[in-house]
């Protein structure tokens, strides 16, 4: 039997057009369920530091930080696209820098990288590129450096937005996520360019959607307001830690052998890695 073709970025770019989901993971059992619900493209996102590692903000994240998760995505699955975010820092200071950074991405298990930023970025693109590494632009908000310049407020100027999603097209990415960006602006720049438009909070009108995990599960109290929550997993895990505590106080767990019944008659389990 031949072995499973993981997703292409090329693949991922002919999709222009065709409404396709994008999630982020940051594990392997939640990849696994990813892949298992028939979404074919993951994003490893620098979000794990506020929802994985309880940081305020994205910047703290690390090279490393970035690695570790995405070797544990890319273990949890066989089939899907694992795209990976560079952390703030890594790629800002020259094209070199960016193409080492994204290298050591693409080594932990990365098949393409995302880079916040338009026009003013679009020599690391092509850097990154040229390494012959896929990447993934992002324009809008930009969440790495939102909190010291202009705030998680919404993009709305169409001609800014479209100079900068053509600036990262020819820069030759193969997808560019559009964040808080006003649904009309969104369609104007889905409408004008060639490649797929990911859009986070930017309406309706993009070619995918990306949410964050932890937001779409209910895992995380401070989601963004554009963010609908698909389930309340929080409270389930709640009630059944809740019940696990209250039968180790009580004593129903473990539960006691049958009489007379031997203790090495008890199933035996083995833990493996995940293949």
């Amino acid at each position: 039997m031949p072995p499973v073709r993981r997703l292409t970025s090329a693949a991922i770019r002919a999709r222009k057009g065709k409404r396709f989901p994008v999630i982020t993971a940051y594990d392997t059992p939640f990849a696994r369920c990813v892949e298992e619900a028939g979404i074919d493209v993951i994003l490893v996102g620098d979000s794990l530091g506020n929802v994985v590692l309880g940081m305020d903000s994205t910047a703290p994240v690390e090279l490393e930080d970035m690695c570790r998760h995405a070797a544990a995505v890319k273990r949890g699955t066989s089939r899907a696209h694992v795209i990976v975010d560079l952390p703030f820092g890594t790629y800002q200071v020259g094209d070199e820098d960016a193409v080492r950074s994204a290298i050591a991405l693409v080594k932990a298990g990365a098949m393409s990288v995302k880079l916040e930023g338009g026009r003013d970025l679009a020599s690391r693109i092509a850097a990154i590129v040229k390494a012959g590494i896929p990447v993934v632009a992002h324009i809008g908000v930009l969440p790495q450096t939102a909190s010291s310049n202009a705030g998680f407020r919404r993009k709305s100027d169409p001609r800014a937005l479209l100079a900068d999603a053509r600036a990262v097209e020819a820069a030759g990415a193969f997808a560019v996520v559009l964040e808080m960006v006003d649904a009309e602006a969104a369609r104007t720049v889905s409408e004008a360019i060639a490649i797929p438009t990911i859009g986070i909070g930017a309406g309706p009108h993009c070619d995918a959607q990306v949410l964050v995990l932890h937001d779409a599960l209910g895992l995380y109290p401070e989601a963004p307001p554009f963010a609908k929550r698909f389930a309340e997993l929080a409270t389930l895990a709640t009630a059944a830690l809740r019940t696990y505590a209250a039968e180790v106080r009580d004593g129903a767990f473990p539960a006691a052998p049958p009489a007379g019944a031997a203790e090495s008659d008890a199933p035996v389990y083995v833990v493996t890695a995940p293949s």
